[in-house]
């Protein structure tokens, strides 16, 4: 595998999803069965991740924007999990696809009752290298997220239906009738050059 292949594999990506966004009257889980074909080939080589995009905070995950859609119809983005870090129980409001790119990491699908309180739905599932999951209001679409290692960097990459920094979604307190809204916008301000010595 050449330097030039490896550094092409994000915009090969970015193509097929423009050309699943592009298809008319895709139903959902067909837009999802493509995705993650797609994206399991993508997490299954870890030679392509620019390091800007794979720095860790000491405090907090990071999510890096690798490329949104102008018409905002999907983005896909890397999220950085330092040791032992987790997201609070959240939704999305749209589908989304979780592929493990390096370390691993757990995820717990919790149900909403009422739209307010939170259980969890089965037991905690592990995602390991080359993995991909799925998420969306129509099959489970609340969950909590973690780095499964407590003492190294996890980096998984994350498609979803909508430029999900800008999406007003929800926050749970596990088990209790609390709700926040955020939008959580993106680490940096930078996306990477998907044509930067790409494949001719």
């Amino acid at each position: 595998m050449t330097a030039q292949e490896s550094e092409g594999r994000l915009l090969q990506f970015v193509q097929h999803m423009h050309a699943i966004v592009d298809e008319p009257n895709l139903p959902e889980h067909e837009i999802l069965r493509r995705t993650g074909r797609h994206l399991h080939q993508l997490v299954a080589h870890d030679d392509w991740l620019p390091e800007a995009f794979a720095q860790p905070h000491p405090e907090f995950y990071r999510q890096y924007l690798l490329y949104g859609d102008p018409l905002d119809r999907f983005s896909v983005v890397s999220f950085v999990w330092g040791p032992g870090q987790r997201t609070p129980v959240h939704n999305h409001t749209v589908w989304g696809a979780i592929g493990m790119l390096r370390g691993a990491e757990w995820g717990q699908a919790y149900v909403a009752r009422d739209g307010m309180s939170t259980a969890p739905a089965g037991p905690p599932e592990r995602l390991e290298p080359g993995m991909v999951a799925f998420v969306s209001p129509g099959i489970g679409d609340v969950h909590q997220v973690w780095n499964a290692y407590d003492d190294r960097v996890s980096i998984s990459i994350h498609v979803y239906g909508g430029n999900i920094g800008r999406i007003e979604r929800q926050v749970f307190a596990a088990g209790e009738p609390t709700v926040k809204a955020f939008v959580s916008g993106y680490s940096g301000d930078i996306t990477p050059n998907l044509w930067a010595r790409a494949p001719q």
